[in-house]
């Protein structure tokens, strides 16, 4: 480290009466941010904005997460900037910011979609890479209409038990089952461009004729466990098809274990452990993402387990 370069862990201020907002490393101290980001009015030229998005009102199970933004924000002070697994620290490469949360209606989905849609335009026009926070995976489905606005019909990585391809819910075309079939229908993204990964659940053998239909390539929970040892590299091979491509990756936390992540309101049992979850994201490297949520975090599951 350069002489001239601040220690993060040499603390000053104690004895100043010095404000502390996000960047204490102490757990109990600041105002809890995203990734311990400062606000969006605090940052010159962000460009990577994390924006929380608290809705379940599209889950036709167990709801509960439109609690997730806050209790991601929580628990990010157990984040380290430095990533040695890459040896990367985002903080030298991009100027993140935390968005706050977009004001939802909790009784109209339509409503919904079209705020979040505008949420997320805004930060587009001011070329802000959204990553969206849920929230339940309707959300993606708004998000990819502005993505879509800005850059086209995008490639997709799309990790999940469930490939959420489905026509409808109880009558309704809007739900976190069915935004990649509106996806494809919508030109928002390409079918034979989406690859979706950890999938070991299927409820409708006529989910899988949808998907030769298309060309939607399915790599399965245990096609991964058959990757080890080398999961990163087998994995990226897959990937590769991809590069030079916009690609959206979208995050559905029951794609992990529910041993290893409890807290979500559809847990399929059988899927990546946190280390394979990680190698999977780190085999991201090289694409060009516009565009990332995390959804279906449900922390009273969590309290539940």
């Amino acid at each position: 480290m350069n002489q001239n370069e601040e220690n993060p862990f040499v603390q000053s201020g104690w004895r100043d009466g010095k404000l502390e907002t996000c960047h204490d490393i102490k757990r109990f101290a600041g105002i809890p941010t995203f990734i311990k980001a400062p606000l969006l009015e605090l940052q010159e030229n962000p460009t990577v904005g994390i924006v929380g998005v608290p809705y379940d009102g599209g889950i036709v199970r167990t709801p509960g997460t439109r609690f997730g933004p806050r209790e991601i924000r929580n628990a990010c002070w157990r984040v380290n900037e430095f990533n040695p697994e890459i040896g990367v620290n985002p903080y030298a490469i991009h100027n993140i910011v935390d968005c706050g949360d977009l004001v939802l209606s909790p009784l109209s989905i339509s409503d919904t979609f079209e705020s979040i849609q505008k949420g997320i335009c805004h930060l587009l026009d001011r070329n802000i890479i959204p990553v969206s926070v849920g929230g339940d995976h309707f959300i993606t489905h708004p998000i990819l209409k502005s993505i879509a606005d800005k850059h086209g019909t995008v490639a997709c990585i799309h990790f999940d038990a469930h490939t959420d391809t489905a026509d409808e819910g109880f009558g309704q075309k809007l739900n976190h089952g069915t935004m990649f079939r509106r996806g494809i229908e919508e030109q928002l993204i390409c079918g034979s461009d989406l690859i979706q990964v950890g999938i070991r659940k299927i409820y409708h053998d006529r989910e899988l004729d949808y998907h030769q239909e298309h060309g939607i390539e399915v790599i399965s929970s245990r096609d991964l466990r058959n990757m080890q040892p080398d999961l990163r590299g087998k994995f990226a091979e897959h990937l590769a098809r991809l590069k030079g491509k916009k690609v959206y990756v979208t995050f559905d936390i029951d794609f992990i274990d529910p041993a290893y992540a409890p807290g979500t309101g559809s847990p399929e049992v059988a899927g990546p452990t946190s280390d394979e979850a990680l190698e999977c994201i780190r085999a991201l490297q090289g694409l060009d993402i516009v565009g990332f949520d995390l959804v279906e975090v449900s922390p009273l599951m969590t309290r539940a387990a």
